[in-house]
């Protein structure tokens, strides 16, 4: 069973720079694939960014490419997602997600963990 922690949301202009933190526990973290995914009120859930098991191989979403990076720490057992040139588009409650299997999904629906999630506010 793995634990996850978001961390590092708030209010933001428009252009501004944020970064989110995900901490684990409760499992070894190097054996799962992690993700971000965001919803906005009324919204789906939907997927923002992955990183493979090592940290080798990021995928982002069409919307967030070249503005968001996506990178992990084994040895600290964390995720971050730095975000810049946010975009009001941008605000949603972001969650951080482990999924065990060694291949990437980008559906929700395959991630096994999740944390409670992190409001990201843009204002424009």
């Amino acid at each position: 069973q793995v634990q996850l922690v978001e961390s590092g949301g708030g209010l933001v202009q428009a252009g501004d720079s944020l970064r989110l933190s995900c901490a684990a526990s409760g499992g070894t973290f190097s054996r799962y694939q992690l993700g971000w995914f965001r919803q906005a009120p009324g919204k789906e859930r939907e997927f923002v960014a992955a990183i493979s098991r090592s940290g080798g191989t990021a995928y982002y979403a069409g919307s967030v490419e070249g503005r968001f990076t996506i990178s992990r720490d084994n040895a600290k057992n964390t995720v971050d997602l730095r975000m810049n040139s946010l975009k009001p588009e941008d605000t949603a409650v972001y969650y951080c997600a482990a999924d065990r299997s060694q291949v990437f999904r980008r559906s929700s629906a395959y991630y096994d963990y999740w944390g409670q999630g992190t409001q990201v506010t843009v204002s424009s």
